[in-house]
């Protein structure tokens, strides 16, 4: 049932899973959503993004919805177990949004002080959240699931990926060599998912279609951290 995802995930980076989320679940973790205090420091909202860090911490109502049996069953069959949460994120991005992402990796993890320790770095500071870029296996072996609430295609910034990117290290986006690279769109029907290695090359562009794209981001690994630090959100697939 999942080899052709386990594939796509080797190969490519990434895979899309369909109908992880019936159109009542996802009703029921907007509901929780609409019900959060938007004042807090990790509440980011503007005309154009709407954006809330530590997403499992501010909205604890939200985490029984979001794992689902579906949801730990396909967690389970894809990376096996070991695997705990170490950041997410709610991005629900309007119809008239212009916001969109350059070509990048996501090269750091989210910890709970800044210290110095062989092989991390560099170090930034975004809302009070410490990232730093750790050593390359622990990139290589975390992955991302992209839940999707709204059907997300070009037309309202579903992300671009360059296939097979997480198996070059560190690629930087000025030295894509287009010549070579190809662009695709992962269009994702709402209630489904994209599970990406954080290594892949990804972008997003403008919406065009005045439709929304609200996007449940969780990172996940089972790398142990330096003692001097630890990360800075961590929760169990329930």
């Amino acid at each position: 049932m999942y080899g052709s995802h386990l594939q796509n995930i080797a190969n490519n980076g990434f895979t899309v899973v369909d109908d992880v989320f019936a159109e009542d679940e996802i009703r029921s973790v907007l509901h929780e959503i609409s019900k959060a205090d938007a004042n807090k420091s990790t509440f980011r909202k503007s005309a154009g993004l709407f954006a809330i860090r530590q997403f499992l911490k501010e909205i604890p109502a939200a985490k029984s919805l979001i794992f689902n049996a579906k949801l730990k069953a396909t967690i389970a069959a894809l990376f096996g177990d070991g695997y705990f949460v170490v950041k997410s994120i709610y991005f629900d991005k309007p119809e008239e949004s212009n916001w969109f992402v350059a070509w990048h990796q996501d090269l750091t993890i989210s910890v709970d002080k800044r210290t110095d320790l062989p092989g991390f770095g560099p170090w930034t500071t975004k809302q009070d959240q410490f990232g730093v870029q750790p050593p390359l296996n622990i990139l290589e072996d975390n992955f991302t699931i992209r839940i999707h609430l709204d059907n997300a295609d070009a037309g309202n910034g579903a992300l671009k990926v360059v296939p097979g990117s997480h198996l070059k290290g560190i690629y930087r986006p000025e030295t894509i060599d287009w010549d070579v690279e190809t662009e695709t769109t992962c269009e994702v029907k709402a209630g489904g998912i994209m599970v990406m290695r954080p290594l892949l090359l990804h972008a997003s562009s403008r919406t065009t279609n005045h439709k929304p794209r609200k996007v449940i981001h969780i990172e996940f690994s089972r790398a142990g951290l330096p003692v001097e630090t630890s990360w800075a959100e961590l929760g169990k697939i329930q």
